[in-house]
C-alpha cells in the first residue's frame, strides 16, 4: 500500500510539474525504481504514466497547432514518429544493467538542459536554422523514445534553433510531438510486455488529476520557484542514480 501511495503522489506531482514547467519524469521514473520495478520496465511504465498529460496539452494548444504550417507539421511529426520508434526499439534491446549505467548520465543531461534551457534557446535564436530539419528531429526523438526525461526542454531548444519565437506555438508543437513520440513508445513497450500495468494505470489517473490541478498552481507560483524545484529534484535524482551505479 505504501508503494502505491508513493507512486500516486509522484504521478500527481509529475502532472503538476509537466503542466507548469516540465520535468515530471524526474519524479515518476525514480518512484517506480524505488518501489522495485526494474529500470527498463520503470522507464516504459513512466512513459505510459505521463501520456495523458500530453494529450491534454495538445487540446489546450489546438489553435496554436492548427496555425502552424501544415507541410512543416507533417514533416516533423513523421520524423518524430520514426525517431521515437527507433528509440523505443533501442530500449527493448537494452539490459537492465546497461540501462542502469546510462540512466545517471541521461538524468544529468536532462537536468542541465532544463537548468540552462533559456540560455540555450537564446543562443540558438542567434543561429537560426531552417525549420523542420529531419536529422535533428529524429535524433531528439530517438532520445525521447529511449528515455523521456527532459524531452520537452530539448524540443523547445530545437524549435529555437529553427527560429521559432511564439512560446505558445512552441509549447503546442512540443506537446503534439511529445504525444506522438510517447504514443508510439507506449505501443512498442506494451507489445513487448515491458509495462507494469497496475502501477501504470494508477499513475495515469493521478498524473491526469495533477495535470488539471496544475493550471491554477502555475498562476499562483513564481515561475523561478517552480524551475528551482525541478532542477533540485533532477540534481538529487542524478546523484542517487550515480551512487547506485558506482556503489
Amino acid at each position: 500500500m505504501l508503494d502505491y501511495l508513493v507512486l500516486a503522489a509522484a504521478a500527481f506531482a509529475a502532472g503538476l510539474l509537466n503542466t507548469i514547467a516540465g520535468g515530471g519524469t524526474f519524479l515518476t521514473f525514480p518512484a517506480l525504481v524505488y518501489t522495485g520495478v526494474p529500470v527498463v520496465a520503470a522507464n516504459a511504465t513512466s512513459a505510459v504514466a505521463v501520456l495523458p498529460g500530453y494529450l491534454g496539452g495538445v487540446a489546450g494548444f489546438r489553435k496554436e497547432i492548427a496555425a502552424l504550417d501544415r507541410a512543416l507539421l507533417v514533416k516533423v511529426v513523421l520524423a518524430t514518429a520514426f525517431g521515437g520508434f527507433l528509440g523505443s526499439l533501442l530500449l527493448l534491446v537494452s539490459t537492465n544493467e546497461a540501462f542502469s549505467a546510462v540512466v545517471p548520465f541521461l538524468l544529468l543531461a536532462a537536468t542541465l538542459a532544463f537548468a540552462f534551457g533559456e540560455r540555450l534557446q537564446g543562443w540558438a535564436r542567434r543561429r537560426q536554422l531552417a525549420p523542420g530539419g529531419p536529422v535533428a528531429t529524429v535524433l531528439v526523438s530517438i532520445y525521447g523514445g529511449y528515455f523521456n526525461g527532459g524531452l520537452g526542454i530539448v524540443l523547445l531548444a530545437l524549435f529555437s534553433l529553427w527560429g521559432m519565437r511564439d512560446l505558445n506555438a512552441m509549447n503546442g508543437l512540443k506537446n503534439a510531438l511529445s504525444f506522438v513520440l510517447s504514443a508510439i513508445s507506449v505501443a512498442t513497450f506494451a507489445a513487448a510486455g515491458l509495462v507494469s500495468w497496475p502501477q501504470a494505470i494508477l499513475m495515469m489517473v493521478a498524473a491526469t488529476i495533477g495535470g488539471y490541478a496544475g493550471a491554477p498552481v502555475a498562476k499562483a507560483l513564481p515561475r523561478q520557484a517552480v524551475r528551482a524545484i525541478v532542477i533540485v529534484v533532477g540534481t538529487v535524482m542524478s546523484i542517487v542514480f550515480f551512487w547506485r551505479l558506482f556503489s
